[in-house]
């Protein structure tokens, strides 16, 4: 991402939960069911992690959240790193319906060394989803499966599984692993050097990438409930890049394997009818 989209979208996703809050009116608890009547749930994060996939070096960035459901149902637990999604329909008990995400970009600008490598621009990215429960409110399995919007940027597959611990009526704690794959075209553009790009660079030598496992890992989170219309979360998100995004000297003899976010999270949720 260079510098000035980079910014505007940081201080978009950071102002973006603020005008919704200052817009609509606090969650009710005395409020009645209505079939036109939603919760909304905005939220913004502060994240601190590397500055692009693959990336030795840490910087800050904001990201928005969103969840919406109607009113007297109840609020479905998630992870940090599920993205924004709207179930369609179930089919014995596996949840299915489509996901949207956000793409992080790369350039010289987040880092010196990749000087003369080709810039990589912030994108969104649409898909399908499924989860289902073994253990209702406790274990859940999940997968994504998205392709950028524009860009050429390729397909994501992410597999999720999480155990989710209330403690008390304030507290749910969650954890669990991670493992993400990527085609030929996302492993391309993310971690490949071109013979052009690696004689511009100078540090580093050319490197096809291939499609695969891209990383393993591991997400846990703490939510705190303040009230029922705001609550607090704190995580941390840690991979492990493998095989060729592993294998690239853009990860290999620039930057790092290990890549771990940590994030800060606050969410307000508020009745809105229609």
């Amino acid at each position: 991402m260079v510098s000035s989209d980079r910014a505007l979208f940081r201080a978009a996703a950071l102002s973006l939960p603020l005008i919704f809050l200052g817009s609509h009116s606090a969650l009710s608890q005395d409020a009645k069911s209505s079939d036109n009547q939603w919760i909304i749930t905005l939220g913004g994060s502060v994240e601190y992690g590397p500055s692009y996939e693959g990336s030795k070096h840490l910087s800050f960035s904001g990201m928005p959240s969103f969840d919406f459901r109607r009113f007297g149902g109840a609020p479905e637990y998630s992870a940090p790193d599920d993205n924004i999604d709207y179930g369609l329909f179930d089919i014995g008990g596996i949840e299915i319906g489509s996901v949207v995400g956000l793409r992080g970009g790369r350039s010289a600008f987040d880092d010196s060394e990749l000087q003369g490598l080709h810039s990589i621009q912030w994108n969104l990215d649409a898909g399908v989803f499924a989860q289902y429960w073994p253990i209702e409110d406790r274990l859940r399995v999940r997968a994504e499966m998205r392709k950028a919007l524009w860009g050429g940027d390729g397909l994501l597959a992410d597999l999720y599984l999480d155990w989710f611990q209330p403690l008390g009526d304030r507290w749910l704690l969650s954890a669990g692993p991670r493992l993400s794959l990527a085609d030929s075209t996302y492993m391309r553009n993310n971690f490949g050097v071109s013979a052009t790009g690696a004689a511009s660079n100078g540090r580093v030598d050319a490197f096809g990438a291939s499609g695969g496992v891209k990383s393993m890992g591991f997400t846990a989170a703490a939510t705190y409930t303040l009230s029922p219309a705001w609550s607090v979360q704190v995580y941390d998100k840690y991979s492990r890049l493998m095989g060729d995004a592993a294998d690239s000297p853009i990860t290999s003899k620039i930057g790092s394997a290990d890549q771990n976010v940590i994030g800060f999270a606050l969410n307000h949720s508020f009745q809105i009818g229609f």
